[in-house]
């Protein structure tokens, strides 16, 4: 597999931690948090099957930590994964409801 799709909530959480990192890191420090997350999600598209199980979190997902941040996903029935959230140390139940 090598495509991906990155859901609504995911994009938003992703867009939260640039800006997070932004205001306390700076733009450089932003820029490569955000470039090593994007690189996590190649390898999760490339090898989704390599990350363990979140079956305590919901049924069909997947999980991948980076630094301190946890990439939830989902691989679809058309060979591409579904990026489902990106979450950092939160309620992941209440963060993944509706998906």
């Amino acid at each position: 597999m090598t495509n991906y799709k990155i859901s609504n909530k995911a994009e938003k959480d992703i867009r939260g931690i640039y800006l997070y990192g932004f205001q306390r890191f700076g733009e450089a420090r932003a820029d490569a948090y955000y470039k090593a997350l994007f690189e996590r999600i190649e390898q999760i598209a490339t090898h989704p099957y390599r990350y363990p199980k979140a079956t305590n979190i919901r049924q069909g997902y997947r999980k991948s930590v980076i630094a301190s941040e946890t990439i939830y996903y989902r691989i679809a029935g058309n060979d591409t994964v579904e990026i489902m959230a990106v979450l950092r140390r939160q309620n992941i139940r209440d963060n993944l409801d509706g998906q």
